[in-house]
């Protein structure tokens, strides 16, 4: 199987917590992490006190976030940086870390595009050989923990042949000048070699914090992976691709503008599509050529469906208002809106069912996912957005999976993720912003000052 790519879809926040706890704690070597957000709440909490326990039993850990998103405190990420097994680094630290509010504001005010490059990669890779990629950030929303909002979002498990290219893309952001090791950002370091992580260790055992349930579930993890290959849910592909960005995207040369590798490879599949494209993301910002492109693709007879977010499910205010300027032009194009509902019937089912029997109220969910099937034979799976920020600004990465049984398996959740019990249909006669309080769609107006080619 050297020359394949076992695959999985994680469609469901619980098994992909329990996939990435259950890799932590049996990495023998190494493990890499690269995440735009890495929370400091309950998931952020546990997953640092698993990658602790691996640097405590001689696994190298590296860490590589982005500057924007970073909430732990200076003297946390010194204090973990600090064990001889962790090394942290910091992505193009410009806004946040080791910064205070003149340099925060001179970044602001003089060099925007600077500020405005982030890296949205999310990967997590152990010992060179397994890997999970996708959607989710480390933060309890992402995994149906939140009590109050979550995301349905969706990663995908790989092991073999293509993790070797995820592992290069890393280390290509790893060794870039643009990551920076936290200790070089932070003047004062009171730490020494390899300190007590104690309050950490008994924070992630405590029930309150961590379900035993969860903990007996993370122990079945390779008996759960075995039925699925029974199943035929876990495949052995010949042929699956990744696809990243590169480090610095777009440098300034060319202004918000100039695409990517991600971009160019969504492009190329969507435009050799000859019947169908679904599409799930939760931000939908076109400019006049995407939607030029996506009409031509339907006057050919392409069917095209697209699920985002409605503005009752959203959780980006100015992203949501660069699509809805837009919406009916997008519609005209010929393609198929739908927008999640806050209360889709779904999040019943993608929830955690420890947090779904705990709570007195189901959450309410808003989509994260980024995917599209072409043809009913090609599935992709990634952190791209389809937004300007994503083609032009983030770095992205996506995964291109050839294989009609797992994108059967993809396709039939998001249309069953379209239907009215969890979307709605939109048309130019009706859209469903009026179901929200007029606060929030007061907010969504006035941001359209923001120019839509940073949203």
């Amino acid at each position: 199987m050297k020359h394949q790519t076992g695959t999985y879809v994680l469609e469901q926040g619980a098994e992909a917590m329990m996939s990435r706890a259950w890799l932590a704690e049996r990495a023998e070597k190494s493990i890499d992490i690269q995440y735009f957000i890495f929370s400091v709440d309950n998931i952020g909490l546990i997953a640092t006190d698993y990658l602790v326990r691996a640097a405590e039993r001689g696994v190298k850990v590296r860490v590589l976030v982005d500057d924007i998103m970073v909430q732990a405190k200076g003297d946390e990420l010194l204090m973990l940086a600090a064990h001889d097994n962790i090394d942290i680094k910091i992505y193009n630290p410009n806004a946040n870390i080791g910064k205070n509010i003149i340099d925060k504001f001179a970044t602001v005010v003089f060099n925007f595009h600077k500020l405005n490059q982030r890296m949205h990669n999310k990967v997590f890779i152990v010992d060179n050989q397994l890997a999970i990629t996708g959607g989710r950030n480390i933060a309890d929303e992402y995994f149906g923990f939140d009590h109050t909002y979550n995301f349905r979002d969706r990663d995908v498990f790989l092991a073999g042949k293509v993790v070797s290219d995820i592992t290069s893309s890393f280390k290509e952001f790893w060794q870039s000048d643009l990551s920076v090791p936290v200790e070089e950002l932070l003047e004062d370091n009171p730490y020494d070699h390899n300190p007590e992580f104690t309050r950490l260790h008994s924070y992630a055992c405590d029930p309150q914090n961590f379900n035993q349930e969860i903990r007996a579930e993370i122990e079945k993890v390779p008996e759960t992976f075995e039925h699925l290959a029974q199943e035929g849910s876990f495949l052995w592909l010949d042929k699956v691709e990744y696809v990243s960005d590169k480090p610095g995207k777009n440098d300034g040369q060319h202004f918000l503008g100039g695409g990517g590798m991600t971009q160019d490879k969504l492009v190329e599949l969507a435009d050799a599509a000859q019947k169908s494209i679904t599409i799930q993301t939760p931000y939908l910002v076109t400019t006049a050529s995407d939607r030029a492109f996506l009409k031509s693709l339907v006057d050919r007879g392409v069917e095209i469906n697209i699920l985002t977010n409605s503005l009752a499910s959203n959780d980006n205010l100015e992203a949501f208002s660069g699509y809805q300027r837009d919406r009916n032009a997008l519609l005209s194009t010929g393609v198929n809106i739908y927008e999640f509902k806050p209360d889709a019937k779904i999040r019943h089912r993608v929830m955690t069912d420890h947090m779904f029997k705990k709570l007195p109220i189901v959450p309410i969910f808003g989509l994260h996912a980024k995917t599209m099937t072409v043809d009913d034979k090609i599935t992709v799976i990634g952190s791209y957005n389809f937004d300007p920020r994503s083609k032009n600004l983030n770095t992205e990465c996506i995964t291109v999976i050839y294989s009609p049984q797992i994108t059967q398996q993809v396709k039939a959740n998001i249309l069953l993720e379209m239907e009215p019990d969890n979307a709605w249909r939109i048309s130019e006669d009706f859209n469903p912003d009026h179901t929200v309080n007029l606060s929030k769609r007061f907010g969504v107006k006035i941001r359209r000052i923001v120019p839509k080619n940073i949203l």
